[in-house]
């Protein structure tokens, strides 16, 4: 299982919206475009 993480650079680590973690690549996007952040989206393998 993978998710999709948005790290925004703009903001402090700690921050509320420093990190966001969606379930697909397609939501991540559409926040970050919406968003328009400083920052990368990233795929995360979830550790069991």
């Amino acid at each position: 299982m993978t998710v999709f993480v948005c790290v925004n650079t703009s903001k402090q680590v700690g921050d509320a919206d420093y990190v966001k973690v969606f379930a697909t690549m397609d939501a991540a996007e559409k926040w970050f475009e919406e968003n328009d952040l400083e920052g990368v989206v990233f795929e995360y393998e979830v550790q069991e």
